[in-house]
Parts: C-alpha cells; sequence; structure tokens
C-alpha cells in the first residue's frame, strides 16, 4: 500500500504568497510597523550596552601614542602595560618617558618604559603554529599586530608639576603621550654643569652632575666596569669638565693613561662622535695640568710641559699604617714601635719637633693622634738609625762578662743621619739608650731592619739632606687645577698605597685648614675665598682597598673612611674607579653615594649591586651585562631616576683607549 501522505503547506508555484504568514514576508513589503518597531528594539539595546560599558569610544587624542591595558593577576603595582597600534610601534623606545591621563578620574600619572617595544599579533599568538609554519617555509602571510611596552608608574603628576608617590593605578584606556626632549628633561632632574652625556632613547636630552651641590660629589662616586667598557672615556670627561667648573682635580694614575690630558683627542672616532653632538674637542688647558711623578721613578710622558717629581713623607705615615704596610710580625711590630718612641723622643730632645719655646708645636705634640698621622719631622733614615743603634744594644753582652763594653767607652755603631752625627745627637741617643728597655733578640731586630732597608731603597722617601721635596698640597687644591699623579712606574702596589695614603692625608689636612681659615675671617666679617671643591679619584680602586687587603690593613681602610666622612663636609669628593668591583668590600660601597656602571657580566657582582644601588628598575639590570663601550647605567643624589646614558666621547688624548 501507498504510504500516506500529509496535506501539503507549501504554496502554489502561480501564487508566491500563498499559505506564508505574515511575519515571514520581507518587512518593507508585509508590515513596515512590525520593522519599525524591531529597528527601535535593537538600538535601544545597543545603546544599553554601550552605556554600561562606559560610554562610546571616542578616537586616541592628538599626541597619544597609546592605551592602557587591563590588569591580569600576575601584574605588579608601579607598572602597566600599554598598548600601541603597529603605526605607533616604534614611538616609545626603551627608556623613554611618557605621560597616563587616567579617563573618567583625570589623573596624571609619569612613567619610563622599561621593557619592549614588543610587537605582537592582533587575534594569534605569537608562537601560533600557522605564524610558525609560515616563517620557517617562506610564506608571506603578516597578520595584522600592534605594539607592547611595560611601564613602571614614577609617581602622580600633582597640578603644580610635582611628583606625588602614586596611590592609585591609571583605569584602562588610558590615552598615553610620550614627553618631548624639554619635558623629558624637567622631569629627569638631570641637569648640572658636569656633562656625562646623553639618555638612551632622547636625542638631546642630556645627563649633567652639579658641581656646586654639596649633596651630590662630595658624597662620592663609583665607576666600575670592565676593561673595555669605556671607564676612561668617562674619567677623561669628568676631569675636563670639572676643571672647566673650577674645580681642584686629583687624579691618581696607577697605569699613567691620563698623563696627555693636556691635548685634544686625535682618535677619529672620539672626534667623530664629539662633532655629531656639537661638542668642542680640547684637552685641559696645559698652564692649568701638573704631571707628578715619584723621585727616581719615570713617567709614561717624560715630553710633560709641566712635570714634577716628588717624594712622601714618612713623617705624614700613621705608624700603624706602616706596620700593616710592611707586614711585620708581633715581635717585629714590638721592636718598631718602640724605635718609633725612641725617635720621638729624640726629636723632642734635640728641639726639633717641637721647637723648644714654640707653644704651637707643643699643643700639636700633644694632641697627636698616631692612627691618624706620624710624628712631624721623623724621617725614615732617622728611624732606621735609630732602629740599628738599637740592634747593637741588644747585641751587647750583659754587664760583668769579659767582652762587655762599658757605656761610656765608644761602641760600633755610627749613626748616618746628620742630627745623631752630632755630639749632641748621639749624647741625647746613648742617653735614651740606656734609659730604656731595649728588646732583647737580635734576630728580630735584623728582620725589622730588613723591612725598614727595603723602604728605604725605593728611594721615594723625604730627607731633608737632598732629593726632591714633597707635593705641596697647597698647590693641589688652587681652583681649575688637575693633578695628575702618574704610579705608572711605582713597581709594587704597597707603595701606591703609601702614596694613596699619604695624598688623601695631606690633601684633608689642607683642606681643614683651608676651612678653619675661611671661618674665622667669615666670623671676624672679613673678605675671605671659599675652599676649593676637590675632586680625588682613585684608578684601579681594587688595588688599594681590596677585601683582603683590608682585612690586613684596617688601620689604614679606617684612615680612608675618616677621610671620606671628613670630605663630604669640607668639599672633597672621592671616585672609586674600578674593572673589578667583586674585589671592593662591602665597607668601601657604604662609602659610596652615586654610580656610574658600564658593562659588567659577572652575575655575582650585578647581584650585589642590586642590593647596593637604590631604584634602578630590572630592565636597566637585564641590559648591563650587554652594554655596548660607552654606554653605561647612572645613578645620582639629584637625578628622579637612574638613567641609561651613551657617554660622550673623550675631549683630550687617552694613552690607552678603553
Amino acid at each position: 500500500m501507498p504510504r500516506p501522505t500529509k496535506p501539503s503547506t507549501m504554496p502554489d508555484r502561480m501564487d508566491p504568497d500563498a499559505g506564508v504568514p505574515p511575519e515571514a514576508v520581507e518587512p518593507s513589503v508585509a508590515s513596515p510597523t512590525a520593522s519599525a518597531s524591531a529597528s527601535a528594539e535593537l538600538r535601544r539595546r545597543i545603546q544599553e550596552d554601550i552605556a554600561e560599558a562606559g560610554g562610546p569610544v571616542e578616537g586616541l587624542p592628538d599626541g597619544a601614542v597609546g592605551v592602557t591595558m587591563f590588569d591580569l593577576p600576575g601584574s605588579e603595582d608601579n607598572t602597566i602595560t600599554v598598548l600601541l597600534s603597529r603605526d605607533k610601534l616604534q614611538t616609545a623606545p626603551a627608556q623613554a618617558l611618557v605621560r597616563i591621563e587616567s579617563r573618567t578620574d583625570g589623573r596624571r600619572y609619569l612613567g619610563v618604559v622599561t621593557a619592549g617595544p614588543f610587537a605582537e599579533p592582533d587575534t594569534l599568538r605569537g608562537d601560533a603554529p600557522v605564524l610558525k609554519a609560515v616563517a620557517t617555509r617562506g610564506g608571506e602571510y603578516l597578520p595584522p599586530y600592534h605594539g607592547r611596552v611595560q611601564v613602571s608608574l614614577l609617581g602622580e603628576q600633582l597640578a603644580d608639576g610635582t611628583l606625588t608617590p602614586p596611590r592609585l593605578r591609571p583605569l584602562p584606556h588610558s590615552p598615553v603621550f610620550r614627553l618631548t626632549d624639554a619635558e623629558s628633561a624637567a622631569v629627569l632632574r638631570a641637569d648640572g654643569d658636569l656633562r656625562l652625556g646623553l639618555v638612551v632613547g632622547h636625542e638631546s636630552v642630556a645627563v649633567c652632575v652639579p658641581s656646586t651641590s654639596k649633596a651630590v660629589l662630595p658624597r662620592h662616586t663609583a665607576v666600575l666596569g670592565t676593561t673595555g667598557g669605556g671607564k676612561s672615556t668617562t674619567i677623561a670627561g669628568l676631569v675636563q669638565q670639572a676643571q672647566q667648573a673650577g674645580m681642584a682635580v686629583v687624579l691618581l694614575d696607577v697605569e699613567g693613561e691620563y698623563t696627555f690630558l693636556h691635548e685634544p683627542t686625535d682618535d677619529r672616532h672620539m672626534q667623530a662622535g664629539r662633532k655629531d653632538r656639537n661638542l668642542p674637542v680640547v684637552g685641559v688647558p696645559k698652564d692649568r695640568m701638573v704631571l707628578y711623578h715619584l723621585a727616581g721613578r719615570d713617567t709614561s710622558n717624560p715630553g710633560h710641559p709641566n712635570r714634577r717629581a716628588f717624594s712622601v713623607q714618612f713623617a705624614r705615615l700613621s705608624p700603624y699604617a706602616v706596620m700593616e704596610i710592611l707586614d711585620l710580625s708581633d715581635a717585629q711590630q714590638e721592636r718598631f714601635l718602640k724605635a718609633y718612641d725612641l725617635s720621638r723622643d729624640l726629636l723632642r730632645d734635640l728641639g726639633v719637633f717641637p721647637a723648644r719655646g714654640n707653644a704651637e708645636q707643643e699643643r700639636m705634640a700633644m694632641e697627636l693622634d698616631e692612627f691618624d698621622r706620624g710624628y712631624p719631622r721623623l724621617t725614615l733614615s732617622f728611624l732606621i738609625d735609630v732602629a740599628s743603634a738599637c740592634l747593637t744594644q741588644a747585641e751587647k753582652p750583659a754587664k760583668g762578662s769579659k767582652s762587655h763594653v762599658p757605656d761610656d767607652k765608644a761602641d760600633p755603631f755610627q749613626p748616618r743621619h746628620k742630627l745623631l752625627r752630632s755630639k749632641e745627637g748621639l749624647d741625647a741617643l746613648r742617653k735614651r739608650l740606656h734609659a730604656t728597655d731595649i728588646p732583647p733578640n737580635a734576630i728580630s731586630w735584623k728582620a725589622l731592619l730588613g723591612r725598614l732597608g727595603r723602604l728605604n731603597r725605593l728611594k721615594v722617601f723625604f730627607d731633608e739632606a737632598d732629593g726632591p721635596r714633597p707635593i705641596n698640597y697647597r698647590d693641589l687644591l688652587k681652583p681649575g687645577t688637575v693633578s695628575v699623579v702618574d704610579l705608572s712606574d711605582a713597581g709594587f702596589s704597597e707603595l701606591n698605597n703609601i702614596v694613596i695614603s699619604d695624598l688623601l692625608h695631606g690633601l684633608q689636612e689642607t683642606q681643614d685648614d683651608a676651612y678653619q681659615a675661611f671661618e674665622k675671617a667669615k666670623a671676624a666679617g672679613q673678605e675671605s675665598a671659599t675652599p676649593s671643591r676637590v675632586l680625588f679619584i682613585i684608578e684601579e680602586a681594587h688595588e688599594f682597598l681590596s677585601d683582603e687587603r683590608i682585612d690586613k690593613t684596617p688601620i689604614l681602610f679606617q684612615q680612608v673612611a675618616r677621610v671620606a666622612k671628613r670630605g663630604r663636609k669640607r668639599w672633597m669628593g672621592l671616585v672609586f674607579v674600578t674593572q673589578l668591583p667583586q674585589h671592593l668590600p662591602r665597607q668601601v660601597f657604604g662609602l659610596i653615594n652615586s654610580y656610574i656602571l658600564h658593562k659588567i657580566t659577572d652575575p655575582q657582582v650585578v647581584s650585589t649591586l642590586k642590593r647596593t644601588v637604590g631604584d634602578v628598575d630590572e630592565g636597566l639590570w637585564s641590559r648591563l651585562p650587554g652594554l655596548a663601550p660607552g654606554q653605561a647605567i647612572v645613578s645620582f643624589p639629584h637625578m628622579t631616576r637612574p638613567l641609561l646614558i651613551s657617554v660622550d666621547p673623550s675631549p683630550a688624548k687617552l694613552r690607552l683607549v678603553d
């Protein structure tokens, strides 16, 4: 049987509208009223959704480079993600400063780009398989993409332009504007009269240091980085700028790199770099630079027009520092101090110091701190003669023996110093020896004399009889003077340490005297020149202040620390330069407030610096191991934040270019 069929509801072909319900007919044909009602309902719902979402989306304001993104579960305080359109991708490079104008609440925030810009596809993951396949098989497919940067907030900008720590965060989809160079310079506050270089990411924002601010340079600086990173270029530029600013610069040159600073640079790359930045190629004026070198030692620039040999004053060295430098044993230290005390008493007996009837010298002798400096007018040759006399006394047979020589008879000791060769001096020495309990054991006395003789054979200590005189520290402190102390031919690091200790102490004493005279004149209403601003630069500081050396020479380090602390009050700033910062102890970092960091690849050193140098963001730390020569991260107290800069090429000639 045939299956029953359901009656058809399809319209007849000859009547297209037959059997079709009214709602199935096109609105324009079937029901104009129903169509208008549906359109109105749709519009109403769209308007409600728009209103619920915050209103219609407006285009980016003029000048905006991107918008802020929603926060994610992994978002961190004071950082925010900013998205950029494809055509704005390269308008916010790393270290660029931006302003964020938060939507609806009207707050303004300032920030710095610390990561990016990164390019990301709009609708795909950057590592989507289709993109990998196209890239590896030579395809040409490039999906729509946008940019992303990470911004660290510097603060909220108030109506008067000041910055305060941000209490809130910019709202999503807030427009982001890049600051102009002029606006960036005002925010960074990296102004001053000593120019270091240009901020990376800006074409005309210079990073400078104010030479007249007591809160900056006198608080001490470290210039750190591996060999070839550009430290010498940085120092040469700093010296030239400081001289122009009227500072007194003292540079300890361990390698002889800076002995040609009076000549303009002859390096073609340096010349081209300075020309690009519209900077002059000049050296330190010849009449304002003096090249010092140790007596009996050569200099790396024998043709310098203003070269002077100098000797070291043994009297300025603390006896305890001398014992550390010579690495004396306990027995040798006991005998050294005995000979030192005898020498001091003899100088008093002979009226050398204090001079007879000189009340001021008497006061100085009474107030002398031998942990800080040595006894005035005491020379190494005088001390050796006294120690030799002590050895002779220790070798004398006991009284009552057949070989005993009476005290009133001539003994085999024959002094060399002119003071002790005189009858008065020899009588005074014999009298002191007779009244003093001289430690026995001639072997220890001979060992001590061997150490002192080795020191004396260096022929660098001042002797009143002959030879070059010590440095006149007042000459070093003249405003606008550059004094390069060439230690390239010193021979061994102990001698460098002696010279550095002598210079530090001599400069500090002279600067203290200048300040006391200035304050007295000011109190009396008299006119007096303000003491000089001093910059003391120690090259290869790790050789002088290494961890190992400080453990062996605590007195010497205490002297340096004391000078550093006094220097902050007396306008004497120290600059420590080293390619091995890992050898500097934590105590040295405790003296430093400003940093210029060139390329450093040692992870342990970077980790140590992270705990020491504040406010450097992770984006800068990640760049430190890969910095190009001439780039540096700088952090100074007057700046809003640490910055990555391109150091200005050296204006003066360097003997060894980094």
